[in-house]
């Protein structure tokens, strides 16, 4: 809520902020051992630039943030309740679609960055503008892969669970679980935006 209620004078750290948490979040997918540090700060870098982002797109369209908070928090908790009904089950076939799609779209992503990065500008169906239906239904797809990871994070709690992991892992899982709840909030809100652009 800090940099959300003082957007103009954050606004300049937004891409600082997104990636020096992509950073936190890589350096902890190598040393796991640091996640009871790298997790905090990553909660501390993201909610500063969740702020400054949720505001810009605030200033797009009204409203916008808080359509995006509700759904993000509904996605959660249905998947949570299909997970713990096993509705949902994490088979190995399961995780491997879902790491694959999200492989896929990460390089989509790096694609698009290094394309505008170099004057190219961002991918037209990455565009938050471009309402057209092939745009719209990406997003839609991501938002869904999205979902799906957060089904690989119970299964990942579930499994350090019962195996007694060491304590460090604990940290691991919570910021895996960020990751993914941060990352579906994102996408809720490209979808909206290029929903309320068709407008």
């Amino acid at each position: 809520f800090y940099t959300f209620n003082n957007y103009e004078a954050w606004i300049g750290s937004m891409w600082p902020l997104a990636i020096g948490g992509f950073i936190i979040a890589l350096v902890t997918i190598f040393k796991k051992s640091w996640a009871p540090i790298t997790a905090p700060l990553y909660a501390i870098v993201e909610g500063l630039f969740l702020g400054v982002i949720s505001m810009f797109f605030e200033n797009m369209f009204n409203g916008i943030v808080f359509q995006a908070i509700y759904l993000t928090f509904g996605i959660f908790f249905t998947l949570l309740l299909l997970y713990k009904s096993k509705i949902i089950k994490p088979t190995e076939n399961f995780k491997l679609g879902v790491a694959a799609a999200t492989g896929g779209i990460f390089i989509l992503y790096m694609v698009s960055l290094f394309m505008s990065m170099f004057g190219g500008g961002v991918m037209p169906i990455m565009d938050i503008t471009n309402s057209s239906m092939i745009s719209i239904g990406f997003s839609v797809f991501v938002v869904i892969i999205a979902s799906l990871n957060l089904v690989l994070d119970f299964d990942f709690i579930e499994e350090a669970a019962e195996r007694g992991v060491p304590k460090y892992m604990e940290w691991r899982a919570t910021l895996g679980l960020l990751v993914t709840l941060v990352w579906l909030y994102l996408e809720i809100l490209r979808l909206l935006a290029k929903l309320q652009s068709r407008r």
